[in-house]
């Protein structure tokens, strides 16, 4: 009561894994010796391996949006027709991406907490087959939507537009054959399911995407790939690295390679379901019930409650920072995450907690429901599977 230990329960920045912290602490070291050297390509060869890519990779100091602006100001030039699916806050984003660098943009809008169809994205395809590319969120985190981008990918393969995928918060949640599901452009971020500070940014390109590069006209400075793939192959970054957070991500990578990347999605996604099976056992419905994603559990505040509250509260009594809705779900929804390292302690504690504040709301629900619901989901998957040893 009188203790409150800060738990960051956001879809980023998200916990950090205590070994990549230590790492951090080697940062003293310059980078343009080979020491470094060997830390970076080692992150650039593990990238590819949990992303499961042949692709090329590349990293660069600056948040995930520097990536998304990389892909467009690599690859594009001004006028060219593209698709961009629109279903929450950071679909926005891709919007305004485009529209400064002067796309021809076709806008796929649909509400928040709904997803663009992989129907709706063949149509608008067929009906402009000079478009040049597609761009999507796999997991829109405003809203805890997650899109069909294999459904979306191998339908775009088949013409001679390019599919450039924000999977910032998808990466390490959910499923992604980059390869096989013709996934162009693949972007994530060192604040995510990789578990460290905010500040690095990687993309996977693929061979199609590398001939967009070659006609793209549009400026780039800092931010430019082929400059990036060259630095890379020699073992450097173009520009001065964040060297503190390449060390951390070494580290990082080694523990996602020892768990693997499949069961670090499946992590996500056991603790995603287990969220929304307690928030409708107390009662709250949830937001993009449709299409929910596993990098976060969006929920409906209930009626006459601003989820602001719900937001404050957890961050009052027990020093536990949530997430509250963006754009136009701000006081409407609240958002916990499952990215990275979280474990099912974490989500006991955080149910618990949200049943006290409930109730401390006129929300009446009974204590210990929503984490008997947890705990039936995680003894339903763990403990016939430690049985067996």
């Amino acid at each position: 009561m009188f203790i409150k230990k800060q738990r960051l329960l956001t879809p980023g920045p998200t916990p950090l894994y205590p070994p990549a912290l230590h790492a951090m602490m080697a940062s003293d070291i310059h980078h343009r010796t080979e020491d470094f050297r060997k830390a970076y390509r080692s992150c650039l060869a593990d990238l590819k391996e949990v992303m499961g890519t042949s692709h090329d990779v590349l990293m660069f100091a600056a948040s995930g949006t520097g990536a998304m602006d990389a892909s467009v100001s690599n690859l594009f030039s001004r006028g060219d027709k593209v698709i961009v699916c629109v279903a929450g806050k950071f679909g926005e984003r891709w919007a305004e991406i485009a529209k400064a660098y002067g796309l021809d943009a076709n806008v796929i809008t649909v509400p928040y907490g709904q997803v663009v169809s992989p129907a709706q994205v063949e149509a608008a395809l067929q009906a402009e087959p000079a478009t040049k590319g597609v761009f999507v969120q796999a997991s829109e985190t405003s809203t805890g939507a997650a899109h069909n981008v294999e459904a979306m990918g191998k339908a775009i393969a088949k013409t001679g537009a390019i599919f450039i995928v924000d999977a910032i918060t998808g990466l390490g949640t959910m499923p992604l054959d980059i390869d096989n599901w013709g996934l162009d452009v693949v972007i994530g971020g060192s604040q995510k399911a990789f578990m460290i500070p905010p500040g690095l940014a990687f993309m996977s390109v693929s061979p199609k995407a590398w001939k967009l590069a070659e006609t793209s006209t549009l400026p780039h400075f800092y931010f430019n790939l082929k400059k990036e793939k060259k630095s890379g192959d020699a073992g450097e970054s173009s520009w001065t690295p964040a060297t503190s957070l390449i060390l951390a991500l070494a580290e990082a990578l080694k523990y996602v390679k020892q768990i693997g990347m499949a069961d670090l999605v499946g992590n996500a996604q056991l603790l995603a379901l287990a969220m929304r099976t307690a928030a409708q056992k107390l009662g709250l419905e949830l937001f993009a019930a449709g299409s929910p994603g596993s990098s976060v559990t969006a929920i409906k505040a209930p009626a006459g409650l601003d989820s602001g509250i719900i937001v404050k509260e957890f961050r009052s009594r027990f020093g536990s920072i949530i997430a509250n809705g963006q754009g136009s779900m701000k006081g409407q929804i609240f958002r916990v995450a499952h990215l990275g390292y979280f474990d099912f302690a974490d989500l006991f504690a955080l149910i618990a907690g949200l049943e006290i504040i409930l109730n401390a709301n006129g929300h009446t629900v009974p204590y210990g429901s929503g984490v008997a619901a947890a705990q039936e989901i995680y003894a339903n998957a763990a403990i016939p599977a430690a049985a067996v040893k």
